[in-house]
């Protein structure tokens, strides 16, 4: 009896677990860092398409929404067509679609090439996730997730950083071209070491919700867009606005209905039956829009108001990876010694609200320790919990629906880092405003002088000195204004870091509702 049930681990855990979860994570990390690396060059992009600012950012928004529709269809295809088929296709794509976005000579040849980037790289996160947990023993689930957190934490931290060193030292194509040798060693990999699980071998067949994929690529399409287009068109203000909004919300609602209602959805909704995957997937939604936010923040601040270079943001910003490398190691270590990981969750919630409430007090003065400290807190932080909210999530699932779960998690996760940096982009706006108002209160006389279309009445006075007085006075009201704007949009960054720390504090009786993270995935398939 003992023999048997070692060799039906051995069938259900390869031997070569730790080459499949570099393969896999190779395709991750490329994915996550080409989200990010991109940010920098936007700049150089914009001077070689002779595009404008708000022309140049389709080229992120193209991929955002392409990712964002293909994410919670991964399980699914999964399931009809093969976990490994599905992940060497995917990657393979994303190589060819980065060659092509590196060559590419119009803005709209980039737009397009970015499209078939974001469809290709959308199965990495979920599929990884997914086989990483299938590949592990139950007692080294926290560790496998611990590991598959490291790349998908870190490479939005070093995207900036590697970015900036390649786009001025190189040149912004750089920046696509080296994702094609190393997705053709993580292709190789895959094809070498990854199998299917015996229930991802029997094909699922049955009829197609075309409506469901409809609806679910019409919602979550619009919303995308809505997100990070909306504040340049001063939201409900503009009719396309309000009008993609409506279609948005309707077509998700039917997508809700149809998947609830539907044999065989593409998006399987009775996921959230499940407790600790529904408490979660609530938690890394609210997590990512904190993290997600800050990560918005944090490098506008150093570069526009404290006049750093995208090289020298990315490079004070970079330690936050270390703290996040730290925890996570730590986590994945204790976890597979036994030790109850979930005492963490609490503590980490803390640490991380801790980070954004040092980071509250920012001002243009502030040295580069004074960012790294905080920002190193703040990796330790979201380290030490989202590798367990990863395993806690699935943990529950029947291994035959795991795909699908994955898909499902990530799919909030992206939904919460969007309406993260949508809403604190708004929130920002309008802050700065406020306190912009207030500032300017102080200096009536000098609006009185910009408003004052004559020079001053000084009788007597050669006409030469009243307009060099005239000259001085507008200036000097210019700098003033100058600096009420800076004042007020650090104001503003103080405001939405104190928001985000108090979002985290608020989030502390979800550690409560938290058990114990089982031992073992749920029910084999058919039990």
């Amino acid at each position: 009896m003992e023999e048997a049930v070692q060799l039906n681990e051995a069938e259900r855990y390869p031997q070569h677990k730790w080459l499949i979860a570099l393969a896999v994570m190779l395709g991750t990390v490329l994915e996550i860092l080409d989200s990010s690396i991109v940010n920098v060059s936007l700049p150089h992009m914009q001077g070689s398409f002779s595009a404008s600012v708000d022309e140049v950012t389709w080229v992120v928004t193209s991929y955002l929404v392409a990712n964002g529709i293909m994410i919670p269809l991964t399980g699914w295809i999964s399931a009809r067509f093969g976990r490994k088929r599905y992940f060497m296709l995917s990657v393979s794509t994303f190589v060819v679609a980065s060659a092509m976005c590196g060559a590419a000579q119009t803005l709209n040849q980039m737009v397009v090439f970015r499209l078939l980037q974001g469809f290709a790289g959308a199965a990495m996160a979920p599929s990884s996730q997914a086989i990483m947990m299938e590949t592990f023993p139950p007692q080294e689930q926290q560790l496998a997730m611990a590991t598959w957190s490291l790349g998908l934490m870190v490479a939005p931290v070093l995207g900036p950083t590697v970015g900036g060193w390649i786009t001025d030292n190189l040149s912004w194509r750089w920046n696509f071209y080296i994702n094609v040798p190393i997705g053709l060693l993580a292709t190789l990999m895959v094809y070498t070491f990854l199998h299917d699980p015996p229930y991802l071998k029997v094909r699922r067949g049955g009829k197609v919700d075309y409506l469901g994929i409809a609806c679910l690529t019409t919602g979550l399409g619009l919303m995308q867009l809505v997100a990070d287009r909306g504040q340049r068109a001063d939201w409900f203000s503009t009719p396309w606005v309000t009008y993609t909004t409506a279609v948005c919300v309707i077509a998700l609602l039917i997508f809700t209905w149809r998947e609830l209602t539907f044999a065989d959805p593409v998006v399987d909704l009775s996921m959230f039956k499940y407790p600790m995957f529904t408490v979660t997937v609530l938690l890394t939604v609210m997590l990512s829009f904190a993290q997600y936010g800050a990560n918005l923040l944090n490098p506008i601040f150093l570069q526009e108001y404290m006049g750093y270079t995208a090289w020298r943001a990315g490079l004070t910003l970079a330690p936050r990876a270390f703290g996040t490398a730290f925890s996570l190691i730590l986590v994945g270590q204790l976890a597979r010694y036994g030790v109850n990981t979930r005492r963490f969750i609490g503590p980490a919630f803390i640490l991380t609200a801790a980070a954004l409430w040092m980071m509250s007090h920012w001002n243009a003065q502030i040295g580069t320790w004074q960012v790294t400290g905080p920002v190193i807190l703040q990796g330790i932080g979201t380290g030490l919990v989202f590798p367990q909210l990863s395993a806690i999530s699935l943990a529950s699932i029947q291994r035959d629906r795991m795909g699908y779960a994955s898909s499902l998690f990530n799919m909030m996760r992206n939904t919460g880092a969007a309406i993260g940096i949508s809403v604190l982009t708004s929130l920002f706006i309008s802050h700065q405003q406020i306190h912009q108002s207030r500032l300017a209160e102080h200096f009536s006389i000098f609006e009185a002088w910009r408003m004052s279309e004559q020079p001053p009445r000084m009788p007597g006075a050669p006409d030469f000195a009243i307009a060099r007085l005239q000259t001085g006075h507008k200036e000097g009201l210019a700098m003033v204004y100058g600096i009420i704007q800076s004042q007020a949009a650090v104001l503003a960054f103080n405001d939405l870091y104190r928001i985000l720390a108090a979002w985290l504090v608020a989030m502390l009786p979800f550690y409560f509702v938290l058990r114990r993270a089982p031992m073992s995935i749920g029910a084999e398939p058919g039990h």
